[in-house]
């Protein structure tokens, strides 16, 4: 009775790690990379997902979002990573049961795509990311594709940014090597950006380069897609 007891224990306190594939779009765009995870984090709650949570004297929820969005930039590939006890259900019953309770709780704007069983030792370490910058009509032009010319066959590209929010230090960024191509279409410009561990191109550099300011957009930025090295 007592070996019971302590398998029963022992199932119900293994933890599985999942990984969460969803959309944000609308005005949750504007949410901040903290707020969106409160957002699941409350969800979790509100749903009784039973997350792995840390320790300490105010342990939180175990949940990470490994690639930051942009504020005010939508995203068709955004990933959620958290640990949730099993107890004993099998991972294809959980990942159903998780996807259904975070599905009811989320709010408009937050799309639910998928919920996987995580790879063993799976980091999802980002690669590059994708954005679409849909202009207007009258911004597509011989100028706009000169300007994306000159920028590729630029071997520097050099920025001044802030080192933290609080702080008053400038660093000189050459952000070229973070420009994997840049493409026009009938609607817009397709950027594509390597994302590596000295950091990558931030979109508002982007629209800076590329001559163009929001109010030349014919809709909100949009991350497309991200590679992942362990997806």
């Amino acid at each position: 009775m007592l070996y019971a007891v302590r398998y029963t224990l022992s199932v119900m306190n293994e933890t599985l790690p999942l990984v969460i594939k969803f959309r944000v779009g609308g005005a949750l765009r504007f949410l901040s990379h903290a707020e969106t995870l409160r957002v699941f984090q409350r969800a979790c709650v509100r749903g009784r997902i039973s997350v792995r949570y840390s320790q300490g004297f105010n342990p939180r929820p175990r949940l990470s979002l490994p690639l930051p969005r942009p504020v005010g930039v939508e995203s068709d590939d955004e990933l959620l990573c958290l640990k949730v006890h099993k107890g004993t259900e099998n991972g294809g019953h959980l990942c159903s049961s998780v996807a259904a309770g975070l599905s009811a709780q989320l709010p408009e704007g937050i799309e639910l795509i998928s919920v996987n069983v995580a790879g063993l030792g799976a980091s999802y370490q980002p690669l590059s990311a994708t954005y679409v910058l849909a202009l207007r009509r009258e911004y597509l032009n011989d100028e706009l594709k000169a300007t994306i010319e000159r920028l590729l066959a630029s071997e520097s590209l050099n920025f001044q940014r802030q080192t933290g929010a609080r702080s008053s230090r400038i660093k000189n960024i050459d952000v070229r090597p973070f420009l994997t191509s840049i493409e026009t279409d009938e609607k817009g410009i397709i950027v594509e950006c390597s994302i590596r561990a000295a950091g990558s191109v931030r979109v508002d550099e982007v629209l800076s380069l590329l001559q163009l300011d929001q109010s030349m957009l014919a809709a909100p930025i949009r991350r497309t897609t991200v590679r992942w090295q362990d997806a």
